[in-house]
């Protein structure tokens, strides 16, 4: 679908949305903010003709069938938190808005699952789960994205190591489709051989085969404990090659991070505090949780004789509130850190084996250096996903634009060699789209048209975006 097949709004078509939304939920012109014309990146601007904001999955129903016959292009938009334009509206149209659909539905204790509303924000679900001594184990680095947004790119975070991603914690979904119909996928179940797993590829699709109006999640009893290490290395080659060492010994950790001194040093002046050391080149960030001091001892204590043999310089251990907060803050602080540090910048969210990490990042060192452009990461060592920001600093914008197509094109190559995928986490949109197509080739890419036309022939559904 081109931008010249889909109908433009007028009068009569914002006239239908304001009789299903109301007045107050229906923005057109100088009414829609300049926050709904990009995501956090803010590449590019796109408007939409009119945003909606709906508040139930009626309304989304009603409006979808309207465009769906219409053939007006619709954008699910969550808090607009992502990174590579999958809730922008490329092509106009309708721009939807889940941001009033943030109610939490119910708490089933007896089968450990949260009902919620695709608005709800991930830091107020945490708060509210943990307020009952329950657990919602992805942890996305942005706590103000919402949990539709969470589900449409198959959020990750730190935890992935122990608790896996979004999709790992989602039972049951209702979605409406493009044509406007509602339907269920899921259920509150533990095990599932009925069909195909049609939840599954909803989780991860930004958007583009429907749009998620209610989610069942899964929970866990809360841990009592939690403590984290700071080990300090001298190289970052040597703290990466510890990783699979850690994950051989049992001991898994919910997290495994690694940061780099210059990525520290960024924390510290956005944070305007100290990082607990920052005399060394390279660290891992390990934490690791359990219902007794006893048990959580155990597996640090291993992990941290593991580190030590393998050329750690020291273990520094966090069992303080203000300990981990010192820590954790400033890791969850590096991403704006970064932003701060230039003027511009783009990323490359590539993940690979683990194993292969430590040769990814020692290939953008030499692509910083071939390039001639400033490249600072960090990531999530314990599952291969690496965070690789190309800054543009004071280049001019043709200069950044030619130097990122070159950087980006050695950068996903070495990554599909070393046998990993474009994006680990934040998903595809309309900025990765290329490098999909490059390193996954044509018939994977027939595959994904192929299913995103069975849900939508009409192509209205968040057009432009992952294929």
């Amino acid at each position: 679908m081109t931008e010249n097949k889909f109908h433009k709004l007028n009068d009569k078509d914002i006239t239908f949305l304001v009789s299903v939304c109301g007045k107050e939920n229906v923005l057109t012109g100088d009414n829609i903010h300049e926050d709904y014309s990009h995501d956090e990146l803010a590449e590019e601007q796109f408007f939409p003709e009119v945003l909606i904001i709906p508040e139930n999955r009626e309304q989304i129903s009603k409006i979808m069938k309207y465009a769906y016959d219409s053939i007006i292009p619709v954008t699910p938009r969550g808090q607009g938190t992502g990174l590579v334009g999958a809730a922008v509206p490329i092509y106009g149209g309708i721009l939807l808005s889940t941001e009033k659909m943030n109610n939490i539905i119910e708490l089933d204790k007896d089968n450990l699952t949260l009902t919620v509303e695709p608005g709800v924000l991930l830091m107020e679900l945490s708060k509210y789960v943990e307020d009952n001594d329950l657990f919602y184990p992805p942890n996305p680095g942005e706590k103000s994205a919402s949990i539709g947004g969470n589900i449409s790119t198959n959020a990750g975070g730190m935890r992935a190591v122990k608790y896996g991603v979004t999709r790992d914690s989602i039972r049951e979904l209702e979605v409406v489709l493009p044509n406007g119909k509602i339907i269920k996928v899921g259920g509150k179940i533990v095990k599932d051989t009925s069909g195909y797993a049609l939840k599954d590829l909803i989780i991860g699709s930004e958007g583009t085969l429907g749009i998620v109006t209610k989610a069942v999640l899964k929970l866990i009893p809360l841990p009592k404990i939690n403590i984290s290490l700071l080990v300090p290395f001298a190289d970052m080659e040597t703290a990466i090659e510890t990783v699979p060492k850690i994950i051989r010994s049992k001991n898994t950790p919910v997290a495994i991070e690694y940061m780099e001194r210059t990525v520290i040093k960024n924390s510290e002046d956005y944070l305007g505090k100290k990082f607990p050391d920052s005399s060394s080149d390279a660290y891992l960030l390990l934490n690791f949780d359990g219902n007794t001091k006893e048990e959580v001892e155990k597996q640090y204590e291993k992990v941290a004789h593991i580190c030590l043999d393998a050329g750690a310089l020291d273990v520094l251990i966090s069992d303080t509130e203000e300990r981990k907060e010192a820590i954790w803050t400033a890791r969850g602080a590096f991403l704006e850190a970064i932003k701060g540090s230039t003027t511009k910048m783009d990323e490359c969210d590539v993940v690979v084996p683990r194993d292969k990490v430590a040769k990814f990042l020692n290939f953008t060192k030499k692509v910083e250096k071939e390039v001639n452009i400033r490249i600072s990461s960090f990531g999530h060592a314990g599952d291969g996903n690496l965070h690789v920001y190309l800054l543009k600093d004071e280049m001019t914008e043709e200069d950044f634009q030619n130097k990122l197509t070159k950087a980006f094109d050695l950068l996903y190559s070495k990554g599909k060699e070393l046998g990993g995928h474009v994006s680990g986490e934040h998903g595809i949109g309309y900025a990765k789209k290329e490098y999909l197509e490059k390193t996954m080739g044509s018939d994977y890419m027939n595959l994904l048209r192929g299913i995103k036309n069975v849900f939508d022939p009409k192509g209205i559904l968040n057009p432009g975006k992952v294929c």
